[in-house]
């Protein structure tokens, strides 16, 4: 997985996946005016082609698209590049958020939506980034405990000696846990500590993204603990 950012000089570059052009032009008008360079594709593979050679910092997603399932979509973005994906979307059932979720989506708006609010969780999940990239060029950390080791500053994991592919997200939240070991952490905490008190979202996605985190780390139960009715528990050494 390739982590793509940006030089100090260079414009945030967004790129709108929707085949509904009145949606199109309106985020366009929107996002362009708060000063954003912004693409756009109708259909999945001009999206996948477009991303494969060109260097975006978000990508907006709609699910229903003419040729390829946005969902399908969101699944090899993430699993090519990682970077902010928001899903803006007609479909609002909590089944459609999770499995967007479960795909490595960051976020989830419904159709119509407010101007503002897409502005502000464009913005919040860029500030987001911008202040990971930032902190990880400026200090060099590895926390380890039994069986498990993260270097903070080159994003790896290595569990048993072998390394472990992690999306930012799962990153984070490992990170987080991992600083804060044999502590019960509330969904809200967690959510709070990764992504930030300055964001807007779904806290369903923290239940998401620890669910693939145990899948890839913790498959036995050892480091991750479900206190119920409470929170998560990362249990060290």
């Amino acid at each position: 997985m390739i982590n793509v950012w940006r030089n100090a000089m260079e414009k945030y570059k967004i790129l709108i996946v929707d085949d509904d052009k009145d949606i199109v032009n309106l985020v366009t008008d929107i996002l362009s005016d708060e000063g954003f360079i912004v693409e756009n594709a109708n259909d999945g593979g001009t999206a996948l082609r477009k991303i494969k050679n060109n260097r975006y910092h978000l990508i907006i997603l709609d699910i229903m698209l003419p040729d390829v399932d946005g969902l399908q979509i969101c699944k090899k973005i993430r699993d090519d590049v990682d970077i902010p994906i928001i899903f803006l979307s007609a479909k609002n059932k909590s089944v459609d958020k999770v499995i967007g979720f479960e795909l490595g989506a960051d976020d989830y708006i419904t159709k119509p939506f407010d101007d503002n609010e897409l502005v502000s969780r464009v913005k919040a999940h860029l500030r987001r980034q911008e202040r990971i990239h930032t902190s990880n060029s400026k200090n060099a950390e590895i926390i380890k405990y039994d069986g498990i080791q993260i270097n903070k500053n080159s994003f790896e994991v290595v569990l048993n000696g072998l390394r472990v592919d992690l999306s930012t997200r799962e990153f984070q939240i490992l990170c987080y846990m991992m600083e804060n070991p044999n502590r019960v952490l509330t969904r809200e905490q967690i959510y709070d500590g990764v992504w930030g008190y300055d964001d807007y979202g779904d806290i369903n996605t923290v239940t998401v993204h620890i669910k693939k985190l145990r899948e890839k780390i913790d498959n036995d139960g050892r480091y991750i603990k479900t206190i119920w009715g409470v929170g998560y528990k990362f249990v060290g050494e």
